[in-house]
């Protein structure tokens, strides 16, 4: 009787098989060809172990130098479905922007008069006020060294007629509009102008369901920071302000207008907070969307709209290039990211919120001759405010880390992390190597011994003398530190928080 044909193993688990018993040798020796093939991996590893560490640094600092690529990200997208931005109808029309021209010039006329903070504050509450808005002003006093920075808030909230007031948001806008180091500062009057008519046509309709809260900071960061400390009830230990009188519930969202010039002609983000933290990221994408197609108006990060001046270099072909121009815009947005977050420094008063879990970001409006004005901003804030009214709950869905390369593209945490994680682990192996060869010395052999003599010994590491030197690089920086941050030094610093920079 036949016993059938003979089934063939397949090739692939042949080598799968072969693979396994090399990988989980068996027998008598399987535990000494295990050390074997150990060892001899470890010396093939540190013999190519000054490849791999260059080879991991190229591929690291190219992943970095990649990260502005169109390929290598993807487009922004709302996750949170109750947002639903730019869905509503706008009301805000010409009559809001003759009301906001009218504050413009009640503000010119302060600026005119040289008035001072504290007459700044009390029109602001007056205005308020006459709208029927509960308002207040707020003193502040920072130490700064052997000075006082001094300043005066004002405020006013709008209640909710649908709820009990346990969710707020802020509209605010600054004295002094947003700068860098360096520049030279200007006043926010359209900006404050802004949140004035903001404040008189909202007052008006009962769909809110949440409190509007307006708030007016002298200087730039200074004025915020004293507020929102008072607010949340926090002592600062070189901050004097006085109590708020009138309060409101917890803050979800808050937007910061920053709006100095005649027109403009795109809306900047400005979206840094303290210490890198960011909003959540659906909070830009909805105001994105909304400015685009209710106001009208480009949006663009920061505000970069003019020709990158780092290609006027490249040959006109080259520069001209489409691929080019998109890796350079995103290239600058990125830099400036990483420029606002590697020092912790916010971009903006909006940066101040959101230490305490509030999404807040910058509206800018990037200077030009036209073509929009008060009209194109205010729909565009309505329609935002009305989109993070419509929130249930905090915003959780979509990212908070990530790096805008520009409006409508972004990069995921996981797109760009891996770069520096590269550059880690080549950092860590060089570290390592420095350690195992620290412990070694190759001895030569003596002219009476034969060559083969020649051996690696152990040796004492130097361990006490790196311990010295660590402590001695902590100790002087202490020192430097205490010296820097003494009140005779303080009154010369500029500090991230409060800025000196400050019109009486």
């Amino acid at each position: 009787m036949d016993e059938g044909p003979v089934v063939e193993t397949p090739s692939w688990k042949r080598k799968l098989k072969k693979i396994i018993s090399r990988l989980r040798p068996s027998g008598q020796n399987a535990s000494e060809l295990r050390l074997r093939r150990r060892q001899a991996m470890l010396q093939k590893l540190q013999r190519h172990l000054p490849l791999i560490k260059i080879l991991l640094f190229v591929v690291g600092y190219a992943w970095m130098v990649a990260i502005p690529f169109p390929d290598l990200g993807r487009g922004t997208y709302i996750d949170e479905n109750a947002l639903q931005p730019a869905q509503v109808t706008t009301y805000w029309n010409w009559g809001e922007v003759h009301s906001a021209d009218r504050y413009l010039d009640e503000l010119e006329k302060l600026r005119a008069a040289n008035a001072s903070s504290e007459e700044r504050a009390n029109f602001v509450k007056a205005e308020f006020q006459n709208l029927g808005i509960p308002a207040a002003t707020q003193k502040y006093r920072f130490a700064v060294g052997d000075t006082n920075l001094t300043g005066n808030n004002a405020y006013a909230i709008s209640s909710s007629p649908r709820t009990s007031g346990n969710e707020a948001m802020v509209i605010s806008a600054s004295w002094i509009r947003r700068h860098d180091q360096g520049v030279e500062e200007e006043l926010n009057l359209r900006g404050v102008a802004t949140v004035l008519a903001l404040a008189k046509y909202l007052k008006g309709y009962s769909l809110w369901a949440k409190d509007l809260v307006f708030v007016v900071s002298d200087g730039y960061l200074d004025g915020m920071q004293a507020w929102l400390n008072s607010y949340h009830g926090e002592i600062q230990t070189n901050l004097d302000a006085d109590e708020l009188p009138h309060t409101s519930g917890v803050i979800w969202n808050a937007l910061a207008i920053d709006y100095a010039c005649h027109s403009f002609s795109h809306l900047g983000i400005f979206h840094e907070g303290v210490n890198g933290r960011l909003p959540n990221q659906d909070l830009i994408n909805s105001f994105e969307r909304i400015s685009r197609y209710t106001g009208g108006v480009p949006v663009v990060m920061y505000d970069h709209i003019q020709e990158f001046a780092a290609l006027s270099w490249l040959p006109k072909v080259i520069r001209n290039n489409a691929l080019v121009q998109t890796y350079a815009v995103r290239a600058r947005n990125v830099a400036r990211h990483i420029g606002y977050q590697a020092p912790g420094r916010p971009s903006g008063i909006h940066g101040l919120f959101q230490p305490y879990r509030i999404d807040a970001f910058t509206i800018y409006a990037v200077c030009a001759q036209g073509p929009h004005g008060f009209h194109a901003l205010g729909k565009t804030i309505e329609s935002t405010l009305r989109t993070m009214n419509n929130l249930l709950e905090r915003l959780h869905a979509s990212f908070f880390f990530y790096i805008l390369t520009d409006s409508l593209h972004f990069n995921k945490i996981g797109s760009y992390l891996p770069s520096v994680i590269l550059i880690s682990v080549s950092m860590m192996f060089h570290g390592l190597d420095i350690w195992v060869s620290a412990g070694w010395r190759f001895v030569q052999p003596s002219p009476s011994e034969k060559p083969q003599d020649a051996h690696w010994a152990r040796r004492q590491r130097p361990v006490l003398a790196v311990l010295a030197i660590m402590a001695a690089t902590h100790i002087l920086g202490a020192m430097l530190f205490v010296s820097l941050t003494s009140r005779y030094a303080f009154a010369n610093y500029q500090v991230m928080v409060i800025n000196p920079m400050h019109v009486p």
